[in-house]
């Protein structure tokens, strides 16, 4: 079916995005976990809402931008952001968005206390801050319990913040790991006089073993309100489940087995995430996306594609949070009926 929408196009399936937030905030129901999803996917202040309306406790936000967006655009009371935040002028703005908000920001090492004490110190409340671990990902976060006792200290002691806990982003299946360092690092620190009220952890390629991590107090997840094709390809979800999908136009057939379309790397992006190609052609398992350049997107297949200058095509991307950034706008569908279009609020400055 060809759409009235020009391309190339980004297209979010309402009715399947908030079937993928219902499913999981239940799976957190049942396994009495509170959820805290990721707006860094959507960027949208209308999905957080409905988020929110469903059950989640607050959100997770990765950059202060996106955090300034959705208390703009909607009714946000509780943000999570999960990203060392360096800089007189950012921490400025963390003290102005923690005056409209309960904020709580993280941090691995004693720069960042340093500079949240600065900015906060004589604040009307302290700033929530938790420590950030390293439990097998081996992206930030601190290396060890010992370390995690260590800047829970530093972070008590600061003025103007408060140990909140701890937090993680976890090694896909480590969750025994996971849950030994945290263990450790948990009875370290209240063997002191500081609790830890919260320990958050998440990420959807666990999405669904979520509960055999039982320390974690919540649960923090993106990628689940849309699922792209690494989460199919992991068996997390169904192409039936993935709401977003990149709308193009076939704009050259040289040959039978060849064919170019109007989405190259500005929309669905380098990310290969593992997989061999850069994304899948609903409709056709044996289209390959083998090759991009800016602007566009080489299709090639063993046999013949019958495809015609001018069809258009519908990709799930390998990665649903990057293409989700990259456009001004997105169109709304409910299947497949246009439902409007929709700024996508939280894109724009790096900070």
């Amino acid at each position: 079916m060809t759409l009235p929408i020009d391309t190339p196009a980004v297209l979010v399936d309402l009715n399947v995005a908030e079937a993928n937030v219902r499913a999981f905030q239940s799976y957190c129901d049942r396994h009495s976990l509170k959820l805290r999803p990721h707006i860094k996917t959507h960027k949208l202040p209308q999905l957080a809402e409905y988020q929110l309306a469903q059950g989640a406790i607050g959100i997770t936000c990765q950059k202060i931008t996106e955090a300034e967006a959705m208390i703009a655009g909607g009714d946000m009371r509780d943000i999570l952001i999960t990203y060392n935040i360096l800089g007189a002028e950012k921490v400025a703005r963390l003290r102005a968005l923690s005056e409209r908000v309960a904020l709580s920001v993280v941090a691995d090492n004693l720069t960042v206390v340093e500079g949240l004490s600065a900015g906060f110190a004589g604040a009307n409340k302290p700033l929530p801050v938790l420590v950030e671990c390293n439990t097998g990902a081996d992206r930030c976060g601190v290396e060890t319990p010992e370390a995690a006792l260590a800047l829970a200290q530093a972070i008590d002691a600061a003025p103007g913040l408060k140990f909140a806990g701890l937090m993680t982003y976890p090694p896909v299946g480590g969750a025994a790991k996971v849950t030994t360092w945290l263990a450790e690092a948990k009875a370290r620190i209240e063997a002191t006089d500081l609790t830890v009220e919260v320990i958050s952890s998440g990420g959807s390629p666990d999405m669904w073993q979520a509960h055999e991590m039982p320390l974690a107090t919540e649960y923090r997840v993106g990628t689940y309100v849309y699922n792209d094709r690494s989460l199919v390809t992991r068996g997390i979800c169904t192409w039936g489940d993935c709401a977003l999908t990149v709308l193009a136009t076939v704009v050259s057939s040289p040959s039978a087995t060849r064919a170019v379309i109007d989405a190259g790397s500005k929309v669905l992006t380098s990310d290969l995430l593992g997989l061999e190609g850069y994304g899948h052609v609903l409709g056709h398992p044996d289209f390959m996306i083998d090759q991009l350049s800016e602007e566009h997107g080489r299709i090639t297949s063993a046999q013949p594609t019958g495809l015609r200058v001018g069809d258009q095509v519908r990709i799930v991307p390998n990665h649903a949070c990057v293409v989700a950034n990259m456009l001004d706008h997105i169109t709304l569908m409910r299947a497949d009926e246009v439902a409007g279009q929709e700024t996508v609020a939280a894109r724009g400055q790096v900070w």
